[in-house]
Formats: C-alpha cells, sequence, structure tokens
C-alpha cells in the first residue's frame, strides 16, 4: 500500500557494482516505513523502507551516515499511471484496477515483459544505494485481477523478482503472499506483512522468523495493546501506522 506521488525520480550514474554480500535483517530489528511525504531521518531504528521512486541517492546517504539500512519500495504487481515509467509497460500487461487510484493489476504471466522492466526499476534502486527491494503486490493470484492467475504463476513471478534483487547484491522481502511463504521462504531475506494481526495470520509468518529472516509488520486499526504481546512473542518486527503510510507511528 502506497499513496500516489508525482515527484520525479533522478538516478545517479553510473551504478555502482554490488556488494561482496547482501544485508541480511535480522529477527526483530526495529524499523520505520514511510512511503509518503518528505522522510523523516530522525526516527532512530536501525531499518528504514522508503518509496524508491520519490528518494533520491542523497536521501539514502543521509540514513547510511545515521547507521540505518535501508529498504526500496517498489510496486512489483500494479501499474501505476503516476510513475515515471509508466509508457514502458504494453497495453496488454494491464488488468484491472486494483482499488487504488491509477494503479491496475499486471500479467505477471508475461515475465518475458515483466522482467526488462522490473530490472530497470532494481537497477534503480542499487543506483541509490538501496541495501534491499520491498516488491510490492506479490499475491495478485488471490485478487479479481482481470487474468487467470494461479499460485505457480505466482511463485515463478515471486522468485523471479527474487533472483532481480540477488543478482544486483540486494537483500528482498517477500510481501504478504502468505499462503505461500512454506515455498517462498528459502527465495526471500525477510518479510513484509500488513495486518497480520488484524486476521489472525501473524503465526503464518513463523518459517522466516525459524530461518533466522526478519519479518517488517504493521497493523493500521488494531491498537498496540492488542496486538504487541502476540507479536512479541512471535519476535516481529511491529509498527502502527497510519494507512498513508507517513512518518507517524508506534511501535512495540
Amino acid at each position: 500500500m502506497r499513496p500516489p506521488s508525482h515527484a520525479p525520480s533522478r538516478v545517479p550514474s553510473p551504478i555502482p557494482a554490488p556488494p561482496a554480500d547482501r544485508w541480511r535483517p535480522h529477527p526483530g530489528s526495529a524499523w520505520q516505513w514511510q512511503l509518503s511525504g518528505k522522510v523523516d531521518t530522525r526516527v532512530d531504528v536501525p531499518v528504514y523502507d522508503i518509496d524508491g521512486f520519490e528518494n533520491d541517492a542523497a536521501t539514502v546517504a543521509r540514513l547510511h551516515a545515521a547507521g540505518r539500512k535501508v529498504i526500496c519500495y517498489v510496486n512489483a504487481g500494479a501499474w501505476e499511471e503516476y510513475r515515471s515509467d509508466r509508457t514502458a509497460f504494453p497495453a496488454a500487461l494491464l488488468g484491472l484496477g486494483n482499488g487504488w487510484n491509477g494503479e491496475r493489476w499486471l500479467d505477471i504471466r508475461r515475465r518475458d515483459l515483466l522482467r526488462p522492466l522490473m530490472a530497470r526499476r532494481f537497477d534503480m534502486c542499487r543506483a541509490k544505494g538501496f541495501d534491499a527491494v520491498e516488491p510490492d503486490l506479490m499475491d495478485a493470484y488471490t485478487n479479481r485481477s482481470g487474468f487467470p492467475l494461479t499460485a505457480a504463476d505466482q511463485l515463478a513471478y515471486n522468485r523471479m523478482l527474487a533472483g532481480l534483487a540477488h543478482e544486483r547484491g540486494m537483500a528482498v522481502g517477500l510481501k504478504n503472499d502468505l499462503e505461500q511463504i512454506p515455498e517462498l521462504v528459502g527465495d526471500f531475506d525477510f518479510a513484509v506483512n500488513e495486518e497480520c494481526a488484524q486476521y489472525d495470520e501473524c503465526d503464518e509468518l513463523t518459517p522466516f522468523i525459524t530461518a533466522g529472516k526478519a519479518v517488517f509488520h504493521a497493523e493500521y486499526s488494531v491498537p498496540t495493546a492488542d496486538f504487541c504481546p502476540t507479536t512479541r512473542r512471535l519476535r516481529l518486527s511491529s509498527v502502527y501506522k497510519h494507512l498513508n503510510l507517513d512518518a507517524w507511528r508506534q511501535s512495540c
């Protein structure tokens, strides 16, 4: 989830070589998730997750200078009319609206077309110095997308995204897609989850914790007093956020 934005994206050149070993966040790592507004770099946490298009290399560098690791949010499951690369997506890839203004589901079966498009987005993240990628909307097969997507289509697409990130030396997170965690936990370095407490699903994220991988979790309507005892026990990195994902946060 993210609010629309129209700020231009500037990518520095040349793209640096990937690091020898990628970052691997551990369970319990505190985080800040901010996808709208000017990023508040003062939150005292070791991990930030911010929009890859709307933030420049200087913002990432400031966070690094403060000792933070930085995750690059990009939408991998839907076309967005407000992104600078919107015209690169062929019309045949665009399905039904996904409930967010200006967004339409992508036909993830067409990995031949989507792979170069997502590779360029991940190159942008790497060029700006991000440590990891959070691809959003990784469970299209469970939604009314306009395409006859299957669980096998989703597995193949999600694994493609993980490979693209790893080829560039970046960690990558599995966003939601709880049903496929057993198949995908080995391909991803961490998980990002929305509202597992509201829907009583947090136990389904334990394969990541068992594997020594962080689960970055957010709730929007369940107060911290109701979900923190459970998520602390499960060792999730939990925050309570506004739905527009501005700078405000409450942590467990």
